[in-house]
């Protein structure tokens, strides 16, 4: 990293811990306005910083943002991936069919995505569609960033995304509308009784869409469908059962890359009428859950299954089927020594993916794996220590072992120091092992798994009591082994293949949460990254990214309004107009977003609202050659009983 981009990252940070802030007369705090919860009030990881799910915020020793149901509700927030892009370290490229989200300079498939605890990774490609999970009323999102496979395996080697639909209590529908015909819906129904609770949630969101070709006609619209519902309670003082099911269905349209050699037209993307896509995901979770020991010792046990279909029409193209599953058993025995700060854990994971390239082979492949992982906590006395490590078994590679190790320190009440290295592995998806498309892409069933080797250390500073928290974190991460496409002569088809170069990526990541006055609160986020692949800049990797929401709410919750800038810096991409292999790169222009929104309450449960995303109607693009939405006016209302 260069001596410059230090000094600007420090002096990002140095602006904003200059926020002016304004503590709450400690006398009557809600004597005319009770703040909106933010990531101050957030005190639980429910997910992501251990296997047993039950860590406070305050005493895990690496870097994640919490983003709230309030914070979601105050950016009026409806697809998962826009406000992921307000996390730091976080660069979200999103196309029809396919929303792609790298942290920390890391591949796509880097990254594990819990719905509800249960992984909905596509077992073939080892992506989820990020733009198929749309925000339901109540749901909340945590982002662990930095390998985490000592923990959860495979996926997990550049961090996990936990999306929570969170608990409810009544019944609570939203309905809106706006440009290009978009209809978005959500309702659900919620239950909270002593020691049950249950919910069921439905979604909906139908546009038509606008182009995405550079002077296309072409409308690329998209209806999906989400159904969830959840259930947990106890049937003895000591012993919870829960399940969990959850159906989404995506249908839309795209268009293709004209790949014609010699073409006008060669390499962009083009106006291509009957292409469109179809997913279906089905995931299913069932577990239970015993308390011994006076709760000191606890057991869970769970097993969840994910079937994930997915089919493409192209008329001038390449048509596509796969269908791919997983069955996953976890059990998981964790034991706190009395209260005294000490924590142990064991953690066992039996999982067995399939893939099956309908079209093509028609002929189901797998791979088992098992995991044993070990993890120690301790908290006390101002200091945190946590280590965790993982050993797997795989039927198709060789034995991996992996580790994590953080620790946290309050220098002063205000002041806290923390540091953590791990390492983490990748195997290569059943699709680059085993897929194939004739004379397009071939598998290649030797390739090894990636590995990775990271670390990071930060400071979290509270400001002006705890109405402000400022955080700044410097990363640094190597990858080896890495998978990547290649096209081999004498047909030049492509085919993935094992990097022998060395990938690095380290940057600062910079986050503030703060409560200005009695009725503004900010969060507001900064990354700069540097990622390199033997020298070479990464292509979709921004080298900066920067973030800011800014809102206000009237006095008793009666009215409230949120701006949000959201500024993608300048990239790179791969250009396939030149027709040479492989493709050489070109640049894409930064840009910058600006939503706004309000809303009003009419009578206690019943809300208006409206908003406008791209309020200026910037034309970007963030993937070569496809053109992004441009202005979006939705306007709706909420009721809730």
């Amino acid at each position: 990293m260069t001596r410059f981009a230090l000094l600007n990252s420090a002096a990002l940070a140095t602006l904003l811990s200059a926020v002016p802030l304004a503590a709450q007369d400690a006398s009557d705090p809600c004597a005319d306005y009770c703040p909106v919860p933010t990531l101050l009030d957030t005190t639980e990881i429910t997910v992501l910083g251990s296997r047993t799910g039950d860590l406070a915020l305050e005493d895990y020793t690496g870097s994640v943002t919490v983003i709230t149901a309030e914070q979601i509700e105050e950016r009026q927030t409806r697809n998962i991936e826009d406000v992921l892009r307000d996390v730091p370290g976080v660069a979200v490229s999103s196309l029809p069919g396919q929303t792609q989200l790298r942290l920390r300079g890391s591949e796509a498939n880097h990254v594990l995505v819990l719905v509800d605890g249960m992984e909905l990774s596509d077992p073939g490609s080892g992506e989820y569609d990020l733009g198929t999970l749309q925000a339901e009323i109540g749901s909340r999102i945590e982002v662990l960033r930095g390998p985490q496979s000592a923990l959860y395996g495979s996926e997990a080697i550049a961090g996990v995304i936990a999306y929570d639909s969170g608990t409810f209590d009544g019944v609570a529908v939203r309905l809106e509308g706006g440009t290009n015909n978009t209809i978005n819906g959500a309702a659900r129904w919620g239950v909270i009784d002593g020691g049950l609770t249950a919910s069921l949630s439905a979604s909906v969101v139908s546009t038509d869409g606008e182009p995405n070709a550079r002077g296309g006609t072409r409308d690329i619209g998209r209806d999906s469908y989400t159904l969830s519902g959840k259930v947990a309670g106890y049937v003895s003082e000591t012993l919870q059962l829960r399940a969990i099911a959850r159906y989404t269905r995506t249908e839309g349209d795209f268009n293709e890359q004209d790949f014609g050699f010699g073409s006008p037209t060669e390499g962009f993307v083009i106006d291509s009428q009957g292409t469109g896509f179809e997913s279906e995901i089905f995931s299913a979770l069932a577990g239970a859950r015993l308390e011994t020991m006076d709760g000191s010792w606890v057991h869970d046990l769970s097993a969840q299954i994910t079937d994930a279909d997915r089919s493409t029409s192209q008329p001038s193209g390449f048509p596509s089927a796969t269908e791919s599953d997983r069955f996953k058993i976890s059990y998981v025995s964790a034991y706190d020594f009395g209260g005294n700060g000490h924590a142990l854990t064991f953690a066992a994971d039996y999982e067995v993916e399939g893939f099956n390239n309908v079209l093509t082979f028609d002929d189901r492949k797998s791979q088992e794996n098992l995991g044993f992982v070990g993890e120690y906590r301790y908290s006390g006395g101002g200091f945190d220590f946590s280590a965790a490590v993982r050993h797997d078994i795989n039927d198709l590679f060789q034995d991996a072992t992996t580790f994590r190790v953080g620790a946290g320190y309050h220098l002063t009440d205000t002041t806290r120091l923390r540091a953590a290295v791990g390492t983490g592995v990748k195997n290569p998806t059943l699709s680059e092992l085993f897929g194939f498309f004739d004379g397009v892409f071939i598998g290649n069933p030797d390739l090894e798994p990636e590995e990775s080797t990271s670390w990071e250390a930060g400071i979290d500073q509270n400001i002006a009591g705890d109405a402000a928290v400022l955080s700044v974190t410097y990363f640094n991460a190597e990858l080896d082994s890495e998978i990547f496409t290649s096209f081999p002569p004498p047909n030049f088809v492509a085919t993935p293949g094992n990097r022998t170069t060395e990938s690095r990526q380290e940057g600062v990541e910079v986050a503030l949460a703060a409560q200005i006055g009695p009725q503004w609160s900010l969060n507001a986020a900064y990354t700069y990254l540097d990622a390199e692949e033997n020298g070479a800049t990464e292509v979709r990797r921004p080298e900066s990214v920067a973030s800011a929401a800014l809102t206000w709410t009237a006095p008793r919750d009666k009215a409230s309004a949120t701006l949000v800038v959201r500024h993608n810096g300048s990239m790179i991409d791969s250009d396939f107009t030149t027709g040479a292999f492989p493709a050489p790169v070109t640049g894409l222009d930064d840009f910058t977003l600006v939503n706004l929104n309000a809303r009003v309450a009419l009578a206690e449960g019943l809300e208006v609202f409206a908003r406008a995303e791209n309020l200026f109607d910037e034309r970007y693009e963030q993937v070569f050659t496809f053109v992004s939405p441009g202005r979006q006016v939705v306007a709706g209302f909420s009721a809730s009983f």
